[in-house]
């Protein structure tokens, strides 16, 4: 298949998605033009506000073995939110491909909640912590970065 067509099946997911009472979103993780994982927003469906169409993508690929997207391409939806785009520079795709922008999403759908919206979200990261709708206070622990080094003793890197 090609960019077209594998970009419009997001988008078909997505309706058929929101046929069945979830939420717009659809991810598919391509090799070589063909489909190997396809996944779905479930937010609705479970409850778990994690499990938008990208993370769950990601983790049914991990599933199968492949925990490092390199030679893979991603299709998805529309441009991602914050958490599914640090989890996608995390799993290392070699391309990202959307079908609908930040800014065409937010003309037809809101997914905010009390601390953001889908205009604001991208922009809570940029800020100092304090400064966060999410109020953060780092709790100070005797050799709290032991475990890091740890980590990093036993992998020597």
């Amino acid at each position: 298949m090609n960019h077209q067509e594998l970009s419009a099946l997001t988008v078909s997911r997505a309706q058929e998605n929101v046929d069945a009472g979830g939420k717009p979103f659809a991810c598919l993780i391509v090799k070589d033009g063909e489909i190997v994982v396809e996944a779905v927003n479930h937010v609705a469906q479970d409850g778990d506000p994690t499990a938008h169409a990208e993370i769950r993508a990601i983790r049914a690929a991990a599933e199968k073995g492949i925990g490092d997207l390199s030679g893979y391409d991603m299709y998805v939806t529309a441009y991602p939110c914050p958490m599914c785009l640090g989890a996608v520079y995390y799993a290392q795709p070699d391309r990202l491909f959307f079908a609908v922008t930040r800014e065409e999403e937010g003309e037809h759908y809101e997914d905010g909640n009390r601390l953001i919206s889908l205009a604001t979200f991208y922009d809570e990261y940029a800020k100092a912590p304090e400064h966060r709708s999410l109020p953060a206070e780092q709790v100070r622990v005797d050799d709290a970065t032991a475990p890091f080094r740890e980590w990093t003793a036993r992998r020597g890197s």
